[in-house]
């Protein structure tokens, strides 16, 4: 049954699962763009989560998810019924060869790419703005100290942070009740039905939320879990459909998950469910509450993700 949640301390009435937008301007644009959107919003969706970034290493155009999602809101008149998630000071990705741990998320960085944000979505507000990566060579207080001075300027109503570690945010966390702050609302990692088991990715600036992580946010309901990759890369998907062969190079390959993808083939039954909607469901059974993020190429995986929502699943059929 879909039923929206709030964000504490906040007034983000959302639905738990959140559209995201890296494929927007390559699998979708115009008005198929338009079509994807207003069917989220038609189901009850209302968080369209996207990035600075979005998909600068695809020449030439430069943040085009921004530029899909602000065209749509422009045309569609329809900023107030959507929650806008986007972040900045992520490394470049237009140069020859990127840097992944050269980081910009210096007050003059996270600046130019909050304006570059508000320009692409034609927006004068970020709902929930995120420091895409972290800086530990950076004080945490002075990146929070950024954040508050664009709530202030009335630029964000909100914000995150997106790959840090838990010691990190429990910094942020003392120093913002310090401060008399609210503090992060929502943190966006790496979590999914098979992350627990996974070899370690090529970027190793990608943070996964571990045991402490998830304990973390059990007990620290301010800032939500926001989970990335939600559906594993389509690990699932492509074991089911073309055994062991299609899957050997993916991170995911290994003998828990394989065995995870049987369980998966027996859910799909059990609940008359897509691999899609079961892999989603798990999110929905975990003790530490999670809002994952989702990205479609088309109107029918939207309508089949948000379907998900709907299908009664238990713990046991994720333990």
């Amino acid at each position: 049954m879909k039923k929206n949640i709030i964000i504490p301390n906040t007034d983000l009435n959302v639905l738990p699962l959140g559209l995201g937008t890296a494929l927007a301007g390559l699998s979708f644009d115009g008005q198929e763009a338009d079509r994807i959107f207003d069917t989220f919003l038609y189901l009850g969706g209302n968080m369209i989560d996207t990035a600075r970034v979005y998909s600068d290493w695809v020449k030439p155009e430069i943040g085009r998810s921004e530029r899909v999602i602000g065209d749509w809101l422009h045309r569609s008149k329809k900023r107030h019924e959507t929650v806008i998630v986007t972040k900045g000071g992520h490394p470049d990705m237009t140069v020859e060869n990127p840097d992944l741990h050269q980081n910009r998320m210096g007050r003059v960085d996270m600046r130019h790419d909050l304006e570059a944000s508000l320009r692409a979505l034609q927006t004068d507000y970020i709902d929930l703005y995120f420091y895409h990566r972290d800086d530990t060579s950076q004080p945490v207080e002075e990146l929070i100290e950024v954040m508050e001075q664009f709530v202030r300027e009335g630029k964000i109503r909100y914000y995150g942070c997106s790959n840090w570690t838990t010691k990190r945010m429990e910094e942020a966390d003392t120093y913002c009740k310090k401060m008399g702050y609210r503090g992060f609302a929502a943190n966006q990692a790496l979590y999914n039905m098979g992350s627990r088991f996974m070899k370690p990715l090529s970027d190793d600036t990608m943070v996964k939320a571990d045991e402490g992580m998830l304990s973390y946010h059990k007990e620290n309901a301010n800032n939500v879990l926001m989970p990335y990759m939600g559906v594993c890369g389509g690990f699932f998907h492509k074991y089911i459909t073309g055994g062991r062969e299609a899957v050997e190079n993916s991170p995911y390959f290994v003998k828990e998950n394989l065995e995870m993808a049987e369980r998966v083939k027996l859910l799909t039954g059990k609940y008359s469910a897509t691999v899609s909607q079961v892999v989603l469901g798990f999110f929905t059974q975990q003790e530490t509450f999670c809002m994952p993020l989702y990205g479609p190429k088309n109107i029918a995986q939207i309508e089949e993700a948000v379907g998900m929502l709907d299908i009664a699943f238990e713990k046991a059929d994720f333990s």
